[in-house]
């Protein structure tokens, strides 16, 4: 199913993003003040608009409304980060991801609608994308080149089963090397063949990166 994602503000972090993105099955909606930001991308987005991310008219002409994400990538005027997310929010935008750079500006933005907030320092543009792209992902971190190590919430169809019934080495190529039971919740290694999957623990596993990217399980319901 094609995502339709929207990207406000279109410095080196959104146009990584941008990029990232327009190799898979995205409409991409890209705005910046800037012509030059939004021409440079004329090749990988959907749709380019030149116009101000704080205004609530231009992001619902623009079809902002549609987008099942909304990527707030200007880090640096956290008044327009708040207005843009504000926008993005009474528009209905389901998910509302917004570049922050101190817990203060975090604190404002998950206030105002975001559902989740990035930190440059820690999070790259193409990290993000993976994310936009598997809705059950939680995070990935590139090993190497080959290689990712991943945390994802389990499809339903994992939901019950134990490791021996699914088989997941030889189906996906995926290792799994721990769970957490939430969130930030610390890694859990000890797992057995009888290791029953629950509906809200956070898997943890080492994966071929290119399955990564067509790892149909990370967008079942």
């Amino acid at each position: 199913m094609t995502k339709t994602v929207g990207i406000l503000g279109l410095g080196v972090f959104g146009t990584t993003i941008a990029k990232q993105l327009s190799q898979y099955d995205c409409d991409i909606i890209a705005v910046d003040s800037q012509e030059e930001n939004v021409n440079r991308l004329e090749a990988c987005i959907t749709k380019g608009v030149i116009a101000d991310i704080t205004d609530i008219h231009v992001l619902e002409e623009i079809g902002i409304s549609d987008c099942d994400v909304v990527v707030i990538a200007t880090g640096s005027n956290l008044e327009a980060s708040i207005l843009a997310v504000m926008h993005c929010h009474k528009l209905g935008v389901p998910k509302i991801v917004a570049k922050a750079k101190s817990n203060t500006s975090t604190e404002i933005l998950m206030k105002m609608g975001a559902t989740k907030i990035i930190n440059p320092e820690k999070e790259t543009g193409i990290r993000v994308a993976k994310n936009i792209l598997h809705h059950k992902l939680a995070d990935v971190i590139s090993l190497d080149e080959n290689i990712s190590l991943v945390e994802f919430y389990p499809p339903s169809s994992w939901v019950g089963r134990s490791l021996k019934d699914l088989h997941l080495r030889q189906q996906y190529d995926l290792n799994l090397i721990g769970y957490r039971q939430e969130e930030n919740a610390p890694l859990k290694t000890q797992l057995s063949a009888d290791f029953e999957i629950q509906e809200n623990v956070i898997l943890v596993a080492i994966m071929d990166s290119k399955r990564l990217e067509n790892a149909d399980f990370l967008n079942e319901d």
